[in-house]
């Protein structure tokens, strides 16, 4: 049997910690429960020398078809069909032959004795915590139906939040690489064709024409030496960003860029508001709720000023004091969360938040495609048309002596 440490408060407001031995986390959750604690922390004890398995290999699901899984499973359950069944039925009507074998996993797994939550857990790849922590608390709650469609509704928004912002990204990205492909291949291929028509009439060449020789040159002549360079770079740039420092740095980076930095901070302010609206709205303790939260958002500056809430709650505290000194969420979340926490009605405020936030991304979204499509477009012809007039201007300059 598993030994899990727990912290809890009771209804005077005192903290209290320990450990107990429970054939489930869910058992323990409904134990502490019955003696009117609220769960703030489970977490269960690794036994010494134990090691977890890792999911190596496991294959990944498109949110699409998690989304649906969820819908059809809460409808089984709302009529009554034991989720062994049901979880036979979406198996055998499963198309993707992945998500086909996970389910048949699932099925096992839970015919053999084991909750649906805890069989989840096995494939993380599949299944986020997120998921997993939300069926524990329906299942804990006796309203496993409910919470499956809630986490559909959750995904279905998460994922359509992140197309918007992907789709707005997606243009200029392709633009500036054509604008790149263009430009190499006019240095590279078509300005030394001119250069040898410059060579044959002689004289002087006006600067902006020598600079543009001169860096046709120097890509012609060191190529390859150009080109391994580049990729080292690339490679060390990814090295670092890697390293916790680097990507704390980064995601710092992303957040203070001009014209996308807004964006992505609203997507994070919406995200977070989301996830722990509906986290905490489903029970989940809310020590928990806010790793989750921390370890799904995406960003390690907003990962840090959550788990500071964290600590924070874990300390006695509110969650809105370390988020308002993280300066990541504007006081105007900050404020609506301490009213949220001052009238017991956290969920409330945070649902109004990612609402608000949601509709902000959208606009922003909308505001970013139409700045950015002209603004592409002036870049690439001062680019291409600098290549031009640089080329031409021998020729106007030959022209002109002609005429004179």
């Amino acid at each position: 049997m598993p030994t899990f440490a727990y912290i809890v408060k009771d209804k005077g407001g005192r903290t209290h910690s320990g450990s107990l031995d429970a054939h489930s986390r869910t058992a323990l959750v409904e134990q502490l429960w019955r003696q009117d604690f609220v769960v703030l922390s489970i977490e269960e004890r690794q036994a010494v020398g134990g090691s977890r398995l890792i999911a190596i290999g496991q294959p990944r699901v498109k949110q699409e078809l998690l989304v649906v899984f969820s819908r059809q499973l809460a409808t089984m359950v709302d009529s009554g069909i034991p989720v062994v069944s049901a979880l036979d039925v979406l198996a055998e009507q499963a198309e993707d032959r992945n998500f086909r074998t996970i389910l048949t996993r699932l099925r096992d797994d839970v015919e053999a004795g084991a909750s649906l939550s805890e069989a989840m857990g096995r494939h993380p790849r599949v299944f986020s915590e997120f998921f997993v922590n939300m069926v524990r608390a329906g299942e804990s709650s006796g309203q496993l139906d409910e919470i499956l469609d809630r986490v559909a509704s959750y995904v279905e928004r998460v994922e359509i939040l992140q197309r918007k912002v992907k789709a707005s990204l997606f243009y200029p990205a392709f633009v500036s690489g054509l604008a790149f492909l263009i430009t190499t291949v006019l240095v590279v291929f078509i300005v030394p064709k001119f250069k040898e028509i410059f060579t044959s009439l002689g004289g002087e060449l006006p600067l902006p024409t020598k600079i543009l020789l001169a860096i046709s040159d120097s890509m012609r002549s060191y190529f390859v030496v150009e080109f391994l360079a580049f990729v080292g770079l690339i490679i060390a740039a990814r090295f670092y960003v890697n390293t916790p420092a680097g990507r704390l740095w980064l995601d710092r980076l992303k957040l203070h860029v001009v014209i996308v930095g807004p964006l992505l901070q609203k997507v994070a302010i919406a995200r977070f508001a989301r996830t722990l609206a509906t986290l905490a709205s489903s029970g989940v303790p809310i020590l928990t709720a806010l790793e989750i939260v921390a370890k799904t958002s995406g960003n390690r500056v907003v990962e840090g000023a959550v788990m500071s809430a964290r600590k924070s709650i874990k300390e006695g505290e509110n969650i809105s004091g370390p988020l308002a000194q993280s300066k990541v969420f504007p006081p105007m979340v900050t404020r609506m969360i301490a009213v949220g926490e001052k009238t017991g009605e956290l969920e409330k405020m945070l649902s109004k938040i990612a609402d608000f936030y949601e509709n902000e991304v959208d606009a922003a979204v909308t505001a970013l495609t139409s700045l950015i499509e002209p603004l592409v477009i002036a870049v690439l012809g001062v680019v291409i048309g600098g290549i031009v007039v640089a080329l031409f201007l021998p020729v106007f300059k030959i022209s002109t002596l002609v005429s004179h």
